[in-house]
């Protein structure tokens, strides 16, 4: 079996609490060939994009490019292209979108407020359905073009609104999905998964199966809010939120099975006025898999939920 075969099929490795952390995504439509690090080395303007980057930092905000799929001419000039803001923290979601003919007119957003969640009335909220967005960056990671070009075509072609992303992560889980408004990220994503996915996110609900988590939180605060929705069945998307991680002593010392890292106690509520407390510890006691094509095998670290108790009422 192919390096590529077995990172996206290794299905050994749990999913959940792996998912990019972002509060805020900027979106930058850009056709053509992207390299390893699109946003300097694709046909966007290098200093533009070292300049996005540099305006992005320490914000909260993330910022992709993006394309639609099929094939990409090998074109420089670009007359207009989409835009696109969201937010993915629970009960503040939202997405809003523009196009431009320049994209330097992103160097004039507050990147600070859109990390907080405020978009300040900017461009245009986004009526339509959810983005569904395929990580195809071969340069990065060839997985995602072998695994994922394939199916952001076939999703395009069923008529979901589907652009290729420039980085997803986890490119061991490929093909890679990210859905907006609400940030839940999916793994292993076959055409049925992610259709699934799509059919839920319309009705502001979410789809376990697959899924990797929600980009808002941390990996810890990920694995919980996970884990609380399937103990209790709860789809809906804004119904749970992370109010509190806390890092915990260091679990003891490594087992034959392999090594305990960090844990936290994560704090879930529900919008009802339930909580839970969740313990997570960060482990490494897979079957060796690949971080990415052609990468050595390495025990992956991964989010092990060891307790979930409902929180006493106030």
């Amino acid at each position: 079996m192919s390096t590529c075969a077995t990172a996206s099929h290794n299905a050994a490795e749990p999913l959940a609490g792996t998912s990019a952390t972002a509060r805020t995504w900027l979106l930058i439509e850009q056709t053509g060939p992207w390299g390893a690090k699109a946003l300097t080395d694709s046909h966007l303007d290098p200093g533009l994009g070292r300049a996005l980057d540099a305006a992005a930092d320490g914000t909260g905000v993330r910022i992709a490019l993006i394309r639609r799929p099929g094939r990409h001419a090998d074109r420089h000039g670009v007359s207009r292209r989409r835009l696109f803001l969201a937010h993915t923290a629970p009960g503040r979601s939202w997405l809003r979108t523009t196009t431009l003919t320049d994209p330097g007119a992103a160097l004039g957003l507050d990147f600070a407020a859109l990390g907080a969640g405020e978009h300040q009335g900017i461009w245009e909220p986004h009526s339509g359905d959810p983005l569904a967005l395929v990580c195809t960056n071969g340069k990065r990671d060839r997985c995602c073009a072998l695994l994922g070009r394939p199916l952001a075509a076939e999703l395009a072609a069923d008529g979901i609104d589907t652009w290729e992303v420039t980085h997803l992560g986890g490119h061991r889980f490929s093909p890679t999905l990210f859905l907006l408004p609400y940030g839940y990220a999916y793994g292993r994503a076959s055409a049925h998964l992610v259709k699934s996915a799509v059919e839920a996110a319309r009705s502001g609900r979410i789809a376990l199966d697959h899924c990797r988590g929600r980009s808002a939180w941390d990996r810890p605060a990920q694995a919980a809010d996970l884990a609380v929705r399937t103990r209790i069945r709860e789809y809906r998307a804004d119904a749970l939120d992370v109010v509190r991680v806390e890092a915990l002593p260091s679990a003891p010392a490594a087992t034959s099975a392999g090594s305990a890292g960090p844990a936290w106690a994560v704090t879930v509520a529900h919008t009802d006025g339930r909580s839970w407390q969740v313990t997570v510890e960060q482990r490494t006691d897979g079957a060796p898999a690949p971080a990415s094509c052609g990468a050595p095998l390495l025990p992956p670290a991964r989010m092990a939920v060891t307790s979930l108790t409902a929180a006493d009422p106030a």
